[in-house]
């Protein structure tokens, strides 16, 4: 066996982060190993099998316009799809599919497997190896990996992708594990190494429900929840979806359940005070919902399937870590789940993170050059955040080997740079988890318009390939013709451009003025797409005005050697915050808790050079 491997990057873990990280990188030519603790785990689904949802489905029309490859690996897998919020305004539409888990995994490696510069590499990173500084920042950098059977991986840049594994413990009532997830060992070496060089680390907590056998649910008292018909792919490459759609259920919970969960409280590791780290707000236990929400005498549980040969249902809604025996109790008090067979119970996770304010925009740490950090290490919870900072790190883990400009979407170009700022400016100190009210311009920020967003931008950073350039130009080129065509024309005496705003005139409406003008038959989605544009033109317009304004403050860039001590009239509170996160623009500072208007005044003062003419408060 060779002891020693070389190649430009190293991408540490094969969950979301890392095959997003992988994949992109190898696609722009540069060497990848991608170390692994298993193979056959590369792109599993931990938790539940699904992919996108609120702000999430948008951040995977990012990553699929910007040349990743999650859409591309759900529409293969998925059994349904579904588009949510289709009762709400557009900026919050949201594409959701229910996958199969197995065959999810089984198209993310099929991918990885089509990428010409990726090497698989089994094993456990024990130590993060290091080099002298070779730049003027004084930084050390990274010279490669040491895996724990003694092999040698040499690379000037490595990701650190590893999800819910850094010094992973697992929690069911009293027992306690290693392990990130079920089967799966913990790693605590990289853990080790990261203090070693001087990474501040914290402590985060997530979980998971139990899953039931399928065939042993009464439907018949549970609510229906099919998919969409005809179902929307996620890839701007998909044509459509050929394999067949499965149903998903709802049920509910009741005082019945509520009752055992109550009464064994003390058990819980979350109040017991087993668990001191800190669970995911916006995705509680059922503990937590039944304790915050004592008020309310039911919660839903989504019954949803794990795939068309498993036989294993997902039980989305009651995520705990109740002992056995407890699960036992309130999971059969559950509608329609009275004779339910547990396949697995629910279980937390305690593990290591890196907080962000160690963490620059790019993704890298500022401590050490060349080391990048992606998912869910930097605090994030979910698949779909993971892949979008997988992506970045990988992207400018590369730019950064070549010496090339770095890709740092702004808040008004993408989900994926609302979460990195997010991160940046407001390290969490709970999972963070996407949503459309963190984005300002979310309806410039639609599903629909990611490719006509981000396309352009990949092709520009070359993760862009020739065959996804041409389909973009194409659709390109039709929307142009269709947009040409609802200026020229008009209906019923009024420009068309006029018409379409009315809130009678529907996509059906405008599907038959615009075909009925034009030789080729304009698609759903183009029509679509011109159509909200067209509708939103006013409120699109007043997002433009509040960009350029806030383009003028992320154009004010901050030294990086700046000394806040020394800016008068700015407020100690202020001066600490600055100096953990280190923000790249006037912008950021503007954005990080800690900083008041008067704050933001004084700073721009200074770098406007005018700091001595200055007072506030």
């Amino acid at each position: 066996m060779r002891r020693k491997l070389k190649f430009d990057l190293v991408i540490i873990g094969g969950g979301h982060a890392g095959a997003e990280a992988a994949w992109i990188a190898a696609n722009v030519g540069a060497s990848v190993g991608l170390v692994t603790m298993e193979h056959r785990a590369i792109g599993r689904m931990s938790c539940n099998p699904a992919i996108g949802g609120i702000g999430k489905g948008q951040m995977v029309r990012e990553i699929d316009a910007l040349g990743g490859l999650m859409a591309l690996a759900t529409d293969r897998a998925a059994i349904q799809f579904r588009m949510l919020n289709r009762s709400k305004g557009p900026a919050v539409w949201a594409p959701r599919a229910q996958c199969d888990r197995d065959a999810y995994a089984r198209a993310v490696q099929s991918i990885l497997g089509g990428a010409k510069n990726l090497t698989i590499v089994e094993g456990s990173v024990e130590q993060i190896l290091t080099r002298p500084s070779g730049d003027s920042s004084n930084r050390p950098g990274v010279s490669g990996v040491l895996l724990s059977d003694g092999r040698r991986l040499e690379s000037r840049a490595v990701v650190i992708t590893t999800g819910t594994f850094l010094r992973a413990l697992m929690h069911c009532g009293e027992q306690q594990c290693e392990g990130g997830r079920i089967g799966e060992a913990s790693a605590n070496g990289l853990s080790d190494t990261l203090r070693s060089l001087g990474f501040e680390l914290g402590r985060l907590k997530t979980g998971t429900p139990p899953r039931i056998h399928r065939d042993t649910i009464d439907y018949s008292v549970c609510e229906i929840q099919p998919g969409d018909d005809p179902p929307i792919p996620f890839s701007f490459l998909s044509v459509g979806v050929s394999q067949p759609q499965m149903d998903c259920w709802v049920t509910w919970t009741n005082p019945r359940v509520h009752e055992p969960i109550r009464g064994n409280l003390h058990r819980a590791p979350m109040y017991s005070g087993q668990i001191q780290s800190q669970g995911p707000r916006y995705c509680p236990s059922i503990e937590d919902k039944v304790v915050r929400f004592a008020d309310k005498d039911r919660h839903q549980v989504f019954l949803e399937p794990e795939g068309y040969d498993n036989e294993r249902v997902y039980c989305n809604g009651i995520s705990t870590s109740l002992p056995t025996d407890v699960q036992d109790a309130f999971v059969r008090e559950v509608a329609g789940l009275e004779n339910a067979k547990i396949l697995q119970y629910g279980y937390a996770v305690e593990y290591d993170f890196v907080p962000t304010h160690q963490t620059a925009a790019t993704l890298e740490t500022k401590r050490i050059s060349g080391l990048y950090l992606a998912g869910q290490i930097n605090g994030t919870s979910g698949y779909e955040e993971a892949a979008g900072q997988g992506l970045i790190a990988g992207i400018n883990a590369v730019q950064g080997l070549r010496g090339g400009e770095p890709l740092i979407l702004g808040r008004h170009e993408a989900y994926i740079g609302v979460m990195i700022d997010d991160l940046i400016t407001k390290p969490p100190t709970e999972p963070y988890r996407m949503f459309t009210s963190r984005a300002e311009y979310r309806l410039r920020l639609r599903a629909d318009n990611a490719d006509q967003r981000l396309t352009p931008t990949g092709r520009r950073w070359g993760t862009v390939e020739d065959f996804r350039w041409q389909k973009f130009s194409e659709k390109r080129a039709v929307l142009a013709a269709l947009q040409d065509l609802v200026l020229a024309s008009s209906v019923e005496g009024v420009p068309m451009g006029t018409w379409i705003r009315r809130p009678e005139v529907d996509l059906c409406a405008f599907e038959a003025a615009a075909n009925g003008r034009w030789a080729t038959p304009f698609t759903l989605e183009n029509l679509e797409l011109v159509l909200l544009d067209a509708k939103y033109s006013g409120y699109i317009d007043r997002q433009e005005e509040q960009i350029e304004r806030f383009r003028k403050l992320e154009s004010m860039t901050i030294p990086e050697r700046i000394d806040y001590s020394s800016i008068p009239d700015l407020r100690a509170e202020a001066r600490e915050s600055l100096r953990r996160v280190t923000p790249r623009t006037l912008g950021q500072a503007a954005r990080m808790p800690g900083m008041t208007p008067a704050d933001v005044t004084v700073l721009w003062i200074y770098l406007s050079g005018r700091r001595s003419t200055v007072r506030v408060g």
